[in-house]
């Protein structure tokens, strides 16, 4: 009788091996292109092009693209149904960056009589 892959698994692996497995699986669902997203959510590109307005063969090529404006990435994430964030990664602290936040940015109006941020 045929065994199943998960009792193999089970089998020839160590219980250390197959939670690194699983905890690499997991990064790696972390680190998905735009397409590879679009296609998890069950949208097609048509479906996606049209909610952003713009035709299929323009997001077709966007999804190739390696660079876009931050406005445009937001649209499609919110097409697919998500929320982007923008986070900068330094040596000693993690950063959201607000400015991106909304469509227009604050005014630096706002920002009056708060202390200059730093980073720590």
């Amino acid at each position: 009788m045929a065994k199943s892959f998960d009792t193999l698994v089970k089998r020839t692996t160590s219980k250390r091996t197959r939670e690194r497995a699983s905890r690499r699986a997991r990064e790696l669902l972390q680190e998905l292109l735009l397409s590879e997203i679009r296609e998890m959510t069950g949208k097609s590109q048509q479906q996606v092009a049209k909610a952003i307005g713009i035709k299929q063969p323009s997001l077709s090529k966007l999804e190739r693209q390696s660079d876009m404006q931050v406005s445009t990435l937001r649209k499609i994430v919110k097409a697919l149904g998500g929320e982007l964030e923008v986070i900068a990664r330094f040596p000693n602290r993690t950063v959201k960056i607000e400015q991106f936040d909304k469509p227009t940015a604050r005014p630096a109006s706002n920002r009056r009589g708060r202390k200059k941020p730093q980073l720590v």
